[in-house]
């Protein structure tokens, strides 16, 4: 007959195990061999704590071996293991990862796990491998085929670092409601209207709708978009006109009556500027409208600093995302829309200053210097 070993706890031991256990911030295996540890103490039979804990016999037997030949501390922790040994090798990984950069087979428009997976074992790189693993490899090196992310910076010039710094020093300035700061841009917008009505969503049945649709035609959508106030003023309009574009500011100065001067960012467009005043109005109209803007133009290919571009994407987002097919109903929906921003003041909390820009731009300043 085997002789148990016997568990004898010291004072300070005890009260190590009784405190672990009553902070519950450690793993259930470590807990478990702690109320081994003072059960066999207690005095307490392996068949006494095993029904007591739920644990097997073997689990008991290997705690108090532990304690007794190696101490507490071995008796309580996780014993290293070995582990199985590594099938894919640094290097396999290394020419792995490499071909989900490369570009994707004739016919695919991008590299897929269980693609990559079938052209590894093609190359011979690996006898086997499964396609989750091939996540895996992926993911320590933060790489995702499926997704694809777009981006537009133009060329840097002396230029671009002018109009982008001007931009960035006007949003960094504090609310005054004589100079307030507009984001003005517009978006065309398609009118897609159905064929067959959809059919309610029921409980347990999604709304249905049919793949046929009617295309009646574009229109354009006008914002301009206060960010510090939290408030924009929307327009929908059949074309995007030098005319549209002078009736809408029209209206936009109008809002603000005590204003010394409106400083409006935009694109450079061709109809973005004072000339569309005097093609729309009377000379002194057009002159008197002209004198009410100071008009701030952000660098060709840099529409992501204007923050109005940012209102307009949630706008796609949250109100666009249907088939609209009426001018008449999608003016409604982006003024509901606009109108449920305006009460809550939704805004953008832009972060982006000269002094990151002169960072990360660091090197294109150097070069125009040069």
């Amino acid at each position: 007959m085997r002789v148990k070993k016997p568990v004898k706890l010291k004072p300070k031991e005890r009260k190590i195990l009784e405190q672990l256990i009553s902070k519950g911030t450690e793993k259930v295996r470590k807990i478990t061999r702690c109320r081994i540890l003072l059960l066999a103490d207690e005095g307490k039979t392996d068949t006494q704590i095993i029904e007591s804990l739920s644990v097997a016999r073997n689990t008991v037997r290997q705690v108090r071996s532990r304690y007794v030949h190696d101490g507490l501390e071995a008796a309580i922790n996780e014993q290293p293991r070995s582990g199985a040994p590594q099938r894919i090798s640094g290097r396999q990984k290394a020419k792995i990862t490499a071909l989900a950069c490369s570009d994707p087979p004739e016919g695919r428009s991008r590299w897929t796990l269980r693609l990559i997976a079938d052209r590894v074992v093609e190359l011979e790189l690996v006898d086997t491998i499964s396609h989750q693993t091939v996540k895996r490899i992926l993911k320590k090196n933060e790489l995702k085929p499926h997704l694809k992310k777009h981006w537009c910076i133009g060329q840097i010039t002396s230029a671009f670092i002018w109009h982008m710094e001007e931009v960035l020093d006007i949003y960094e300035r504090a609310y005054d409601p004589l100079l307030p700061v507009i984001c003005f841009d517009e978006c065309p917008c398609q009118l897609i209207g159905d064929v067959v009505a959809p059919i309610p969503m029921k409980p347990g049945r999604a709304e249905r709708q049919d793949y046929h649709y009617r295309r009646n035609g574009t229109c354009c959508i006008m914002i301009a978009f206060e960010p510090l106030a939290g408030t924009r003023i929307i327009e929908v309009k059949e074309q995007r006109t030098k005319k549209d574009y002078a009736h809408f500011m029209k209206k936009l100065q109008a809002t603000y009556p005590d204003a010394e001067k409106i400083i409006l960012v935009q694109d450079n467009l061709n109809t973005h500027n004072p000339s569309s005043f005097y093609e729309t109005f009377p000379s002194e109209t057009a002159f008197r409208l002209s004198q009410r803007f100071q008009m701030v133009y952000t660098p060709k290919k840099a529409s992501w600093l204007n923050m109005a571009e940012i209102d307009l994407s949630a706008l796609s987002k949250q109100c666009l995302d249907r088939r609209i097919g009426d001018v008449k109903d999608l003016s409604k929906e982006v003024h509901a829309w606009a109108n449920e921003r305006n009460h809550h003041k939704a805004t953008v909390k832009w972060q982006f200053t000269k002094n990151n820009a002169r960072e990360k731009l660091d090197r294109h300043y150097h070069s125009i210097r040069n």
